[in-house]
């Protein structure tokens, strides 16, 4: 079992940035792929980004590409979603995900998932 929590959420201004993290407790995080997802009301959840159990490998929604950065820190079970020049439309609860597989895009193929974090853009 794997327990997720994310923080960092909150209310900024376009153009603003937040990081979120996600601490994670349970199984050996560090050998896990780590993914980040949101989901606005009335949408479908959506991918984000993605980072490899060591780190060298991430993967980006074309959507964020350039302006969010993935990383993680195993020796502190965390991953982190640096998000950057943030547009009204990042508006959305962001959630952290975990998978024992390699990374994937595809939010039904993670199994433990966090309570999500809302961020909210202003125009």
């Amino acid at each position: 079992q794997v327990q997720l929590v994310e923080s960092g959420g909150g209310l900024v201004q376009a153009g603003g940035s937040l990081r979120l993290s996600c601490a994670a407790s349970g199984r050996t995080f560090s050998t896990y792929a780590m993914g980040w997802f949101r989901q606005a009301p009335g949408k479908e959840r959506e991918f984000v980004a993605a980072i490899s159990w060591g780190g060298g490998a991430t993967y980006y929604a074309d959507s964020v590409k350039g302006r969010f950065t993935i990383s993680r820190d195993n020796a502190k079970n965390t991953v982190y979603l640096q998000m950057n020049s943030l547009k009204p439309e990042d508006t959305s609860v962001y959630y952290c995900a975990t998978r024992s597989g390699p990374t994937s895009r595809r939010y039904t193929e993670y199994d433990y998932w966090g309570q999500g974090t809302q961020v909210t853009v202003s125009s």
